[in-house]
């Protein structure tokens, strides 16, 4: 809530929690309150899915320093300590909001419509309190401890941290200045102080994941940095059979069909340039083992003659003795789907290949479709006859999972939505699969329908009828309309059983 430099994003967020406070501060009824619930649970569901996205770049920050030590493991080191710090003080905002509502009904933030909870706790007349103080020594510690492990060189991503979390004194509408702990917290209603501890966690994993990107950016900044361009050998396939000759081509770590070579020598020999930005290879591959590619690429760059060693290896190997099964589309294969797979098997033509498993049917010549039963693996055996008449076999275990958890929808929309009455009265309840691999059509068959303070209407099919119509035009403006348990099944599918439904939210505006 603090001035300064702040993101488009941030000064929205800023906004819309003043409009509230400024809402409540002129006495509008407690159902204000209760938006606040709506706010509150769209941070969360930001935090849970920022929590997701950041585990994932530290996964693969992870997985980079594994495979590039010197270049990516100082990254992954601090990485690993911003997210230390971070999840402290998010565990921290979390541990607040536990003990502000201990012994409250939260399930409407009508409730929360007292201030003395954290005002007692942190605020004694013109002072703090030990536990106020105690607040504002972990937030500042934060951002201390976010300063000292970005560096300088991170100078841009710690103004934003320091922006988001500034506790500069506020200037009221009088013109005053007022310290920013009782500015931001002192008199407000228990619900608007809970959601902006949430607002505040929602901050610090937006932090920790623009860290993250700043992160990488700035190594992808240095890689392209012709300093930095590797010559990389790229055999035509990974490994060759004894006998053949080895196809391939050496080019420059970033591709650059502008570039032209001076000199190429490979193995000791001169290698003309067929085309710009590469060279192409063909030679005897040689006998069974690891074979050895050295030499030099020269190009011109400005007035000088830039050298790049050519350095890398390739594997020559005897026929092949195991297959390639891949899921097309994912590492697993889902019950109720016919999930798409390609079986091959290296060396073998796909007409001298046999696939079986229970479920598993053939529709092209590598193309194959499983429908998994019961269990939770099943294995698939695959054989060949190579070109000699020999006979090679292998099999593969995958894992059989259930279709995911549907999404309720209105108009398309999941999650907390806002609506006119008139609208919600002739809209669809639908079910989707959000992120699903596959496009499954979801036939809704019933519902029912819920409005604060009057009993729940059940309604067949996936239009509102009377009674659910009659409700809903009695609810007040800005109340929210519950839709749950809600039945759907898989078009042509109907056999198979979905997991129950999430419930969607409707927020009347009329």
């Amino acid at each position: 809530m603090a001035g300064g430099k702040l993101s488009p994003r941030q000064k929205m967020i800023n906004l819309m929690y003043l409009v509230f406070i400024a809402m409540i501060a002129m006495n509008v009824d407690k159902e204000i309150l209760s938006a606040f619930k709506i706010f509150d649970m769209k941070f969360t569901s930001s935090n849970t899915r920022l929590t997701d996205e950041n585990q994932m770049a530290l996964t693969g920050l992870e997985a980079k320093a594994s495979e590039q030590a010197a270049k990516y493991e100082p990254l992954f080191e601090k990485a690993n300590q911003i997210k230390v710090i971070s999840d402290r003080f998010y565990t921290y905002l979390g541990s607040i909001k536990d003990t502000l509502t201990e012994g409250v009904d939260t399930s409407s933030y009508a409730n929360l419509d007292k201030s003395s909870v954290l005002d007692e706790r942190w605020f004694t007349g013109d002072r703090y309190t030990k536990q106020g103080d105690a607040f504002l020594a972990e937030l500042n510690t934060y951002k201390e401890d976010m300063a000292a492990t970005l560096g300088p060189e991170f100078r841009d991503v710690n103004q934003s941290v320091q922006s988001d979390f500034d506790t500069s004194p506020e200037t009221n509408k009088d013109g005053k200045e007022i310290e920013w702990l009782k500015y931001n917290f002192e008199g407000y209603p228990l619900a608007a102080s809970i959601t902006r501890f949430t607002q505040m966690q929602n901050d610090v994993k937006s932090n920790e994941s623009e860290i993250y990107s700043s992160l990488l950016q700035g190594q992808l900044q240095s890689d392209v940095s012709m300093n930095n361009y590797t010559a990389i050998v790229v055999p035509e396939k990974s490994a060759f059979f004894s006998g053949e000759n080895f196809k391939g081509k050496v080019i420059l770590g970033r591709y650059d069909n502008s570039l032209n070579f001076n000199k190429v020598v490979v193995n000791g020999r001169e290698v003309k340039q067929t085309s710009a930005g590469q060279v192409v290879l063909d030679f005897p591959a040689g006998n069974v083992g690891e074979r050895k590619i050295t030499g030099e690429l020269q190009f011109k760059e400005g007035d000088s003659i830039v050298r790049i060693a050519i350095n890398d290896s390739y594997a020559v190997i005897n026929r092949p003795n195991s297959a390639t099964i891949s899921a097309d589309k994912m590492n697993v294969v889902y019950r109720g789907v016919a999930n798409p797979m390609t079986i091959s098997f290296a060396g073998v033509a796909d007409n001298n290949i046999s696939a079986s498993a229970s479920g598993l049917s053939k529709t092209g010549s590598s193309s194959y479709i499983m429908n998994p039963g019961s269990g939770r693996e099943v294995t698939i055996n695959v054989s060949g006859t190579l070109p000699d008449g020999s006979k090679v076999s292998d099999s593969k275990q995958f894992r059989i999972k259930d279709i995911p958890r549907p999404t309720g929808t209105v108009r398309g929309e999941s999650d907390i939505i806002k609506m006119q009455k008139n609208a919600l009265t002739i809209s669809t309840i639908g079910a989707n699969l959000p992120d699903f691999d596959f496009d499954l059509n979801l036939q809704v068959s019933g519902f029912k329908v819920n409005v604060p303070g009057k009993p729940t209407i059940e309604v067949s099919g996936s239009k509102m009828n009377a009674r659910a119509k009659d409700l809903i035009s009695q609810a007040p403006r800005g109340s929210t309309v519950q839709i749950f348990d809600i039945n759907a099944k898989i078009s042509g599918n109907s056999s198979y059983l979905l997991k129950q439904v999430s419930p969607v939210f409707v927020e009347l505006t009329n």
